[in-house]
């Protein structure tokens, strides 16, 4: 329960009883004792539903009147809602006054009006719960959403995941074959200074100076390096 609902609630001092306390005590004539203002306060606040409906969507969740129109809040007797009681408790003809001046000055006024407190009580459960709810509808908006992002996310890692190793297959494969065609060429290499050498020892006892080349001639453009793995 909210401490401040505590504010406007008392009891009598004389420790009258509450009109039906002595029937409620099983004992005709006799004086129950009176309620607590806590006590009071929660009687007040069980007679508000637990959970508040929103018929209508609200639009901007800043906008507390808003909500509360949302939530069917019943207009003040009157017009002294919480609302109009706080701005009361705010003017600078109350402010500054001790506590229970303030509480006697607004139930002078209540009282004038035609007003009881217990309804502006109410009316502050029903705008708290409606506030409450509303926050518990946003939450729970808030996981639905997370827990579907969540599920889009994963599967964007894992289309990501495959993306990467196949592409990373695709760079292993042309490496590979970069590796292949190295090695068949040095082996031809290999054997073209072998041929090379047999045909200038053919021609060697013939000429004075041998025209046959021999060994490795110019070599082919080292290949760019492709990404790292």
């Amino acid at each position: 329960m909210k401490k401040w609902y505590n504010y406007f609630v008392s009891v009598d001092e004389a420790g009258n009883p509450v009109a039906g306390d002595a029937q409620a005590a099983g004992q005709p004539g006799a004086a129950a004792a009176p309620m607590s203002p806590a006590q009071t306060v929660a009687e007040i606040a069980s007679s508000v539903s637990a959970e508040p409906k929103f018929t209508t969507p609200v639009s901007t969740a800043g906008s507390f009147e808003e909500i509360y129109q949302a939530a069917e809040i019943p207009p003040a007797p009157q017009g002294y809602s919480i609302m109009k009681v706080a701005d009361m408790l705010q003017s600078e003809h109350i402010r500054s006054m001790p506590t229970d001046v303030k509480r006697s000055t607004i139930l002078v006024a209540l009282d004038a009006a035609g007003v009881d407190i217990k309804d502006v009580i109410q009316d502050a459960v029903r705008r708290d719960k409606a506030l409450d709810g509303y926050e518990r509808v946003q939450e729970r908006a808030i996981t639905d959403l997370e827990a579907k992002k969540s599920q889009e996310n994963a599967q964007i890692q894992a289309e990501l995941d495959k993306y990467v190793a196949e592409q990373r297959a695709k760079i292993q494969s042309n490496n590979d074959d970069i590796t292949k065609e190295k090695e068949r060429f040095f082996g031809w290499r290999l054997k073209k200074q072998q041929e090379e050498k047999k045909i200038s020892d053919a021609v060697a006892p013939f000429v004075t100076e041998n025209p046959i080349t021999s060994g490795a001639g110019s070599a082919p453009p080292a290949p760019k390096q492709g990404p790292k793995t």
